[in-house]
């Protein structure tokens, strides 16, 4: 309701549009506004503000002019980016009529005549003498260099904090002169290194930075920010394009080695052979890390591939694993102000792929949030060859961002003062609100997309621009000349400095012939993994079972039947040769003595919590309050923490996290498990990329546990296989382990031997984990197994006489007990059936030892239940022929080859799984026939 006849600022707009409202339809306004508005017209309106510079508020003033006034302020605050210059090739803005005074009805005369205080508040309105002067500092703000693009934010704290931000300028560059020139010395050690590097390697691909070369003077600032902080580590993730000069310059990576990687001679290959794989990867994929003098702070870039966004879910998550404290039990504690974390994007990669969506749907979860990310778009107005209307559907490459109420700033990549000023509003936006924050650093590409590419065969009008166009470099160094501050020949010498300082280190480099070989990578000790004891004592495991009993005796279960299930297992010790452990209750085991060996754990995945098949139930939620409960936080004998979360629907972004927390938290078991095994194609980049060849590209050693549900068991295409033979075609030069375990017995020891090898020799894991089989009898443990067992990479048949054997099967998986169990096992006791728990490595010795078991073995088959094409047969097969000789046929049973792994229909399923359980036993192989081979 309108109560008064006084009213200030913004309310003149919403009076007098509820006005009109009322006069169109008096109904449309409630009954007390109407009456109101029956006696009264904008006539009578009184202007609440007192006499400002001069200009006076009056009855009879318009206030349709004030209303335009508003509207205009308003206008430009929300869309004064669409007026902005922020391209540096001087290509129009977009516009926007709200932007012009004629869309409001007001003129210049207009403005001056109404007081500042009608328009805006704060310090604005005290400093301008009228809405004119508000005005134009508000176009000098919202559409000069930079655009502010912000009016997706729907959080007021934030909104106001970045209009006082914004508006007091507050976070302007006001550099003295020395600080002036220093800037030109930075932005001329950038474009000295450029230039020197085409010209001294013009066959090269460098990726150049020019045309974003405030890119590295902006970081500069972010460090200088993170430094006034308590952060102790600066995480960086970005692709090609300025990466070589933000490792020199940012990273501080010495450009002796550089350009010893550019010229890429035999001599300075280093001796990489010797170490036992090849580590290396091309110059602009490369990491890096430093330690910034006289402070705590640490510089790390994350190394990455060619698929150019894929890195950023790894570099959060390697900051999520630096700013959290893992070595005390219970919930690890995470600090959001112990890291900074910078990605650099490209304009045509952040819009066009979708990891990074998931990694900023990342952003505020449990468990994944890192305190706010500084996103930089390194934005050259061009892919490859795509032009922006060509590569994206939105006006900016930013624009993603919105849905992510992300506060958006593009600033013009030739204006130095307005690139740290956004800079260093960004770092502190960052660290305020502990989000995230895009920059759109808009530029463009001095070359094409590497340097010998022509880029003028697809924009030849945008290159004749660039061609044209004065680096920032020389901007600047015009700007200080006019100002006095530098003299013209001081600006040529730094540029002779600055090139002279490369010849001279590559003239040595050149004499010297020095190696670049410089990252220490070295071999576990051979065999160490047979070695680990995974057994743990009687007396141990019963005293932490007690543990875990004693934390449920308050819990309010979901029902009696949940309780019974969940308390059975505190019981399956009570009689060791009771076989009462089952899948779960052998991981929950294996977690608690990892725990109380010390050693923390991290668990991921969709479903992680309950387990997908309502099996883990790691999390429990008292039914009385809610409240949730992790047994593997507060039991007693855990000296480490544990942390288990519900992932995102995202298999790409979330492994990517998980494998960058593995690589940093390097004393951390990180287990991710899918919610099916087949759903971890939808995260092939971060195993072809990461997990499988980080160890060989970049010395990394990942250690990371991926769960991958698997089995054909009548659920169609989908569902049924965790394709195994994606992995066995990545397993080279040891760099990963491939299971299928088929006891929980042996998942115990399997998980037991992970966690005691993560330091001393670390490798991925990658289990083709179970789902009928988690509740079958037929894996489950018993309390001997885990007290004097341990694992074993090869199963032999317990039930045949060696001497009686004919053929010899083997097996993986599930598809074991398929065979066990078939009718045919006990007509067929020639045939032995033995489980290949370890497929990658090969077990040698143990495979060898099996077939010398067998003395009059006539042929080898292995039998498995995915189609020919897939599966482990392809790697099998071959290693099996070269094992056994020439003198014994090795022969494959199981599906036909097939572009999908399984059948859609559940009865096809199971007609074609009866006939391959059958053909491992009497399929005759010399006549290609079914012959029963009954004695």
């Amino acid at each position: 309701m309108v109560s008064a006849q006084y009213f200030t600022g913004q309310n003149l707009g919403y009076v007098l549009e509820l006005y009109d409202r009322y006069l169109e339809s008096p109904e449309s306004v409630d009954a007390e506004t109407a009456e109101f508005f029956s006696n009264w017209s904008p006539d009578m309106l009184v202007i609440d503000a007192p006499e400002s510079n001069g200009v006076a508020a009056t009855p009879s003033m318009d206030m349709r002019k004030v209303v335009g006034a508003v509207e205009l302020v308003q206008s430009i605050r929300q869309f004064g980016h669409l007026g902005a210059q922020l391209n540096p090739l001087g290509y129009a803005p977009p516009d926007d009529p709200s932007l012009h005074l004629d869309t409001h009805h007001v003129t210049d005369d207009d403005l001056k005549s109404i007081p500042a205080s009608l328009v805006t508040d704060g310090t604005l309105a005290q400093q301008a003498s009228n809405a004119y002067q508000v005005v134009q500092e508000l176009r000098d703000i919202y559409s000069q260099s930079i655009g502010w693009d912000n009016e997706h934010i729907h959080i007021p704290e934030e909104r106001a904090w970045l209009r006082e931000a914004i508006e007091s300028r507050r976070f302007r560059y006001e550099g003295t002169s020395e600080e002036s020139i220093s800037l030109l010395k930075r932005l001329t050690q950038v474009e000295a290194m450029e230039h020197f590097l085409q010209r001294t390697f013009p066959t090269k691909y460098r990726f150049s930075v020019e045309g974003l070369d405030m890119m590295i003077p902006m970081l500069d600032e972010v460090v200088e920010y993170a430094k006034s902080t308590q952060s102790t580590l600066v995480g960086i993730g970005m692709a090609h394009r300025g990466r070589l000069n933000v490792l020199a310059h940012i990273m501080q990576r010495d450009y002796k080695k550089i350009l010893a990687e550019f010229a890429d001679t035999r001599e300075r290959a280093g001796e990489n052979e010797a170490i036992g794989w090849t580590v290396d990867d091309v110059k602009y994929h490369k990491g890096a890390e430093y330690k910034v003098p006289d402070s705590d702070l640490v510089l790390k870039m994350a190394p990455n591939p060619s698929h150019l966004e894929a890195v950023n879910p790894v570099v959060v998550g390697m900051a999520r694993a630096a700013a959290t404290k893992r070595h005390k039990a219970g919930a690890p504690e995470f600090d959001p102000f112990a890291t900074m974390q910078v990605l650099i994007h490209g304009d045509a990669a952040f819009p066009g792929q979708g990891i990074v969506a998931e990694t900023f749907n990342l952003s505020k979860l449990p468990g994944f949030a890192v305190g706010g990310t500084l996103h930089i778009i390194a934005n050259n107005q061009l892919g490859f060859t795509t032009l922006p209307e060509d590569g994206r559907s939105t006006l900016y490459a930013s624009d993603l961002a919105k849905g992510f109420n992300v506060p958006i700033v593009h600033v013009n990549a030739d204006d130095p003062a307005a690139c740290l000023e956004v800079a260093r509003l960004a770092a502190a936006y960052t660290a305020e609100f502990e989000k995230d924050f895009l920059v759109d650093l808009v530029g463009y590409r001095r070359y094409g997309h590497n340097e010998l590419d022509e880029p003028g065969f697809t924009q030849p009008l945008m290159y004749d621009d660039v061609r044209a166009h004065d680096t920032v470099r020389k901007l600047w160094a015009d700007t200080l000349v006019k100002r006095g501050e530098i003299a013209d020949d001081e600006v040529q010498t730094l540029v002779e400095d600055a090139t002279q300082h490369l010849q001279s280190i590559y003239e040595a480099m050149a004499e010297s012939q020095e190696g670049i070989a410089d990252l220490d990578v070295v071999e576990a000790e051979k065999g160490l993994a047979k070695k680990i004891e995974t057994k743990v004592d009687a007396d141990t495991l019963v005293a932490i079972n007690d543990g875990l009993r004693g934390v449920l005796e308050e819990f309010n279960f979901y029902s009696t039947r949940f309780k019974k299930t969940i308390l059975s297992r505190r019981t399956a010790l009570n009689d060791p040769e009771e076989r009462g452990i089952d899948w779960a209750g052998a991981e929950e085991f294996a977690f608690a003595t990892i725990l109380a060996d010390g050693i923390p754990i991290r668990f991921t995945g969709q479903e992680a919590q309950r387990g997908t098949f309502s099996h883990r139930h790691a999390v429990l939620h008292d039914s009385g309050n809610g409240d949730e409960l992790s047994p593997l936080q507060v039991f007693p004998q855990s000296k480490a923490a544990f942390e288990i979360h519900n992932s995102p629907l995202s298999e790409e972004a979330v492994l990517g996290f998980e494998y960058g927390y593995n690589v940093e938290a390097k004393d951390t078991l990180v287990v991710w498990e899918a919610q099916y095994g087949d759903f971890v194609n939808g995260a092939q980049n971060i195993i072809d990329e990461f997990i499988s060849s980080g160890r060989e590209k970049w010395g990394e050693k990942p250690s990371l546990v991926m769960l991958l549900p698997h089995g054909h068991e009548g659920a169609g295409p989908d569902h049924s296989s965790a394709r195994p033979e994606r992995f066995l075609t990545l397993a080279a030069n040891t760099n990963m382990r491939i299971v299928n375990p088929t006891t929980a017995g042996q998942y115990f020891h399997l998980l037991r031997r992970q966690a005691l090898l993560i330091e001393s020799d670390p490798l991925p894991l990658i289990v083709m984990a179970p789902k009928s089989l988690l509740r079958s009898p037929n894996v489950m443990a018993n309390m001997n197994d885990l007290t004097t067992g341990k694992w074993l990479p090869v199963i032999d048949d317990p039930d045949v006489k060696p001497k009686d054997v004919k053929r010899l099967v083997f097996c993986t998986g599930k598809f074991y007990y398929d065979l066990a169990g078939a009718e045919f096992r006990e007509q067929y006791p020639d045939v032995a059936l033995v489980r290949i728990e370890q497929l990658y490595p090969f077990p040698v010795p143990e495979m060898r030892e099996i077939v010398e078991r067998y003395p009059n073995v006539t042929q080898i088959v292995w039998a498995q239940e995915e189609p020919k094409n897939m599966g482990a047969w392809e790697y099998m097969g071959y290693r099996l022929k070269k094992l056994v000789g020439m003198g014994t046929p090795v022969n494959y049973v199981g599906r036909r080859r097939s572009s999908s792994p399984a059948e859609g229909s559940k009865t096809a399923w199971a007609i074609n799984q009866s006939m391959i359980t059958e053909y491992a036993f009497d399929w005759d192989f010399e006549t290609d026939s079914k012959q029963p081979r009954h004695k």
